[in-house]
This record gives structure tokens, sequence and C-alpha cells, in this order.
């Protein structure tokens, strides 16, 4: 079945319920530190205003568990909106009940109107039914424009379907299921760059395209994992040792298909001292002392890594390299951002992380 999108609706003077993704970190006082999610949505809120739809957006934002928690409200973003699209934000001081219908009913065409967290409710959280019909009581049509979120069980994602007769997806959802059918039959030499935290959600991605990958480029504490497996010290570097008899299949499948796997010949480790004070240094051959950690790989590694991405027709992307919130320690992951972008590759970038990092080092997204 193909999935529309918003462009091929008549949204004019309907009301939207556009289901965002804004699960940002806390603004503190009052102030946004990462828009990166926010950016990604303004082109959907955009067209539907220059198109006359009355637009409601609705998102949930960190662990509010169904309880009113002002650290978790959704004011700031509201804020930022109103910067952003050059027009007043109506903000209820709920995402249900009477005064959010009343607005919504009074709303002219243009206007736009941001529900309060909907990790307020429990219902939310809990996939519930009863919440999803209130929220789809304010909207004509319902838009999905939270790909990133489309694998979890919310009430704002899943049982609101069934109270909306048009439903369609945002102009970035679309993007990104275009991007996903490409993906499917890559154009060859296909290299997988895997770094991040989540060990064993990384070797099931390496896994999935198995069949169609040359190479596997690894970073971060996957890689970290690996070079423990093949007899490599690495101190206190953080490693997951539940995923091992994963990765060690993973690792045969490889050898068995002649997929090179590529771990770190160098990399920047960290040693803390009294007071915390940290100090930096690079390794050869990824022998960790026993006291030291893997913050980032070093500048062969980066330099091969950028090889190996020049030499692709198909890149895909999901973990950054190191500590990227250090900007010490950042290197490595702007390396292999500025490689994909000079790149001649279709490339697809995964994840919130590495997503958050692309946009940390400075480029501009376009490929």
């Amino acid at each position: 079945m193909m999935i529309q999108s918003i462009e091929e609706l008549d949204i004019e003077g309907k009301k939207l319920l556009i289901r965002v993704d804004f699960d940002i970190p806390p603004p503190v006082r009052g102030k946004i530190t990462d828009d990166t999610k926010l950016k990604t949505a303004l082109p959907t809120i955009r067209y539907a205003i220059e198109n006359s739809a009355k637009v409601i957006l609705a998102s949930h934002m960190g662990n509010a568990g169904g309880k009113l928690n002002r650290r978790f409200t959704l004011e700031p973003i509201g804020t930022w909106l109103s910067e952003k699209l050059g027009c007043a934000i109506y903000f209820p001081e709920n995402s249900v009940g009477n005064a959010v219908k009343k607005i919504a009913v009074d709303m002219q065409p243009g206007e736009v109107m941001l529900l309060e967290n909907l990790d307020f409710h429990k219902g939310e959280g809990q996939n519930a039914s009863e919440y999803a019909k209130k929220l789809s009581e304010i909207a004509d049509i319902y838009v999905n424009e939270a790909f990133s979120l489309s694998c979890q069980e919310r009430a704002s994602l899943i049982p609101v379907l069934d109270y909306f007769n048009e439903v369609c997806v945002g102009l970035q959802f679309k993007k990104e299921l275009v991007n996903l059918d490409k993906i499917k039959s890559p154009e060859k030499p296909f290299v997988m760059v895997i770094g991040g935290a989540q060990v064993s959600r990384k070797i099931e991605l390496m896994d999935y395209f198995l069949e169609e990958v040359d190479s596997y480029i690894i970073g971060g504490i996957p890689a970290n994992t690996f070079l423990n497996i093949i007899g490599k010290d690495t101190g206190e570097s953080k490693i997951d040792k539940s995923s091992f008899y994963k990765a060690k299949k993973i690792m045969s499948s490889s050898m068995i298909r002649d997929i090179r796997f590529v771990v770190p010949d160098d990399v920047v480790a960290m040693r803390r001292g009294l007071n915390n004070e940290y100090s930096s240094f690079i390794i050869s051959g990824s022998i960790i002392p026993n006291d030291s950690s893997v913050v980032d790989i070093g500048m062969a590694t980066q330099e091969q890594f950028a090889k190996r991405i020049k030499e692709a027709a198909t890149v895909l992307w999901n973990g950054p390299l190191g500590m990227y919130e250090e900007a010490d320690f950042a290197k490595g992951t702007k390396a292999v951002a500025e490689a994909i972008m000079s790149s001649d590759a279709f490339s697809i970038v995964l994840g919130d992380d590495t997503g958050r990092a692309f946009d940390e080092a400075g480029i501009e997204e376009g490929k």
C-alpha cells in the first residue's frame, strides 16, 4: 500500500494534527540547547501554513510518566517556533480538553497551536485508545512527521489512526521512506559506518544488510567490543559483553562473505587523574592501558575510514565515532561527516545522535 504524503491531500481550511518528534534535551532555564529535531519538522509546518491549514502540533518530551512536570514543558519550543515561523503560537496548558477544543475551533487558516507535552497524560505512554480518541477530536487530518518514533507504541502514533478518515505523512517522513526504499538494493560498493553505544542494536542493523554490504567501518563502543573479542586490551573502555555472541557471529558471517571488517588502527584514549581531570593521548595498535578508555578514533583511522567512504557508491552511517559531545573528542566523528559530504555516494544518516553529530560538525544536510 502506498503511503500518501501531505502534498497529496487537500488541506486548505482543514485542522491538521501533526505528530512531530520534539523529544529534545530539556531546555535549560528556558533556553533550547539542541534544536536539530525541531528544524526537521519546519518544512512540513511551513507547507501546512502556506496552504492555509490550521496547524496543531503534538509531541512528547522527556519521560514525564503521565505526570505534570514543568521541567518537560513544551513552552520553550513554542517560543522557538514563533521566532522561526514569524507568527504567534497558541499554547494551551494541556493536550486535550475543552480549552484545546475551543482554540482548535477558533483558529484561522495558517495559524498554529502547539499542544502541551503529550506525556503528561498516562494514556500516551500506555498506548491507550481513550486518550488517542480525545486527541483526534480536535482535528480533521492526521499527519505523521515523527519517523524516528514510528516503532514506538504510543497513543498518538498507533491507536489515533483509528479515529481519522484521512491520514498521511509529512515531507521529511516521506523522504525517509524514499531513502529506505533506495537502500533495499544499494548501489555497490555499499559501506556501513557503525558507531555509538547500543551494540546489540547496531549488530542487528549490520545483520539486516549482511547480504548487501561490502564493508563495515566500526567505531565507538561497537569497535571496543569487537576489539575485545579479537584479544585486544581495551582498558576501561565501555564494551558490551552481553553482545559477544552476536558480535562473533556477525564477524564470522562477514568472513564467509568476504565483507571487509574495518576497526580502528589507532585511537584517542583518556586517562582520568586527581580532581577528575583528564589527559588524552594517541595509541597505535589499539592496545589500551588498564587505566584508560577510548574516546575517539585517531588520525590514521580517520584517513582510513575516509578512504573507504570515498570508494563507496552507497553509505549508511549510524552512530558517532567517539565522545563527540566533547570538542576534544569529536574529530573522528567530524572527519567521517566531512568524508560523507565530500563523496559522490548516496548516503543515509540514521539515529538522533548521528544526526546531531552531523549538525554539530557544521555541515549542511543535502545528500
